[in-house]
């Protein structure tokens, strides 16, 4: 038995102290814990104190990460695929049962695969799943007529696997960081603004106000659709989202066309406004006519487009 569960067994043989306690979700490898059980594990067990616990009243056990950040590839199981579009679907794979991706919100991974001529095709991915639910996880792909990954994992059964590592860091966002975010995005551009969405509606901490603006070909086309009205129903003062599609049906009740800079004046926060910061997410057409193209992944480059033509600065507006 390792000396932190013997110093738990010994400390739960002589201690009636209630361990219930409030926690959030942290980082991979950091553990929140109440002082009082540590000291009283430490006063049993001799010691000053232990890495992992268990309460007595509510469990909360960090949880290892199957990416370790180190560079090395983990090839992981295909469980479930949901056809979402005529092009677009969820791959949800397998993680060990007690283990997580190990990433942050916004962080992405990488996904490979190897060509019959031995080349590798490797392209990033953001899950939509919730990064702190164990044993699982999933991703929104999108298939391209020449795209090589997408056709590959489009191929692709229950059971097969595909090689994965990672994180790899993009924002460092935390709870109230700003006091409002506007996130703009287009098709499966929604997957690293629906995980900041997330983070904000899963912690009643997080007062953040999200204003989201999200464009498609169709309504049909609207992925997630159906989780994003579920938060913003749950808290309309917080969460306002903007859906445009370029064809509308008859009973299309929300945008018709593109996202404008009139339309943004309208309904996004002025630049002008204390601590607020733009996400963009998309193909390269909504980058041009909102922000810009980011240089490089170390570059954001300049903003242009009608978030500059609004006033926002290079320090207010981050491309995915």
């Amino acid at each position: 038995m390792s000396f932190a569960a013997n110093a738990l067994k010994s400390f739960r043989a002589v201690s009636k102290i209630s361990a219930n306690r409030a926690y959030s979700s942290v980082a991979s490898g950091a553990v929140k814990t109440n002082p009082a059980y540590i000291a009283g594990a430490a006063a049993v067990a001799g010691v000053a104190g232990f890495c992992m616990y268990s309460s007595l009243a509510n469990s909360k056990v960090a949880l290892e990460s199957t990416l370790k950040g180190d560079n090395a590839w983990v090839d992981l199981k295909l469980s479930k695929i949901e056809t979402l579009s005529s092009n677009t679907k969820e791959f949800t794979f397998e993680l060990p049962k007690d283990e997580t991706l190990g990433l942050t919100y916004t962080s992405c991974l990488l996904a490979k695969y190897v060509t019959p001529k031995g080349s590798n095709v490797i392209r990033p991915y953001t899950p939509i799943s919730d990064l702190d639910t164990p044993g699982t996880f999933t991703v929104l792909i999108k298939r391209y007529e020449t795209g090589k990954f997408g056709n590959h994992i489009f191929g692709l059964n229950v059971n097969d696997t595909v090689s994965f590592k990672g994180p790899i860091p993009k924002y460092p966002y935390t709870a109230n960081k700003h006091n409002e975010i506007g996130l703009i995005g287009g098709g499966t551009g929604i997957a690293p603004l629906f995980q900041l969405i997330r983070a904000v509606s899963k912690n009643p901490a997080d007062k953040t106000k999200v204003s989201l603006f999200y464009g498609n070909v169709s309504e049909d086309d609207i992925l997630l659709k159906k989780e994003l009205e579920e938060i913003q129903s749950k808290n309309p003062e917080q969460f306002k989202f903007h859906f445009f599609v370029d064809k509308a049906g008859s009973d299309w009740k929300g945008q018709t066309g593109f996202i404008t800079k009139d339309y943004l004046k309208e309904n996004l926060f002025p630049s002008s406004a204390d601590n607020v910061h733009v996400f963009v997410c998309g193909p390269p057409p909504l980058y041009n006519a909102i922000s810009g193209n980011k240089v490089s992944p170390t570059d954001q480059g300049e903003v242009t487009g009608a978030l500059a033509e609004l006033g926002f600065t290079k320090e207010q507006v981050f491309k995915f």
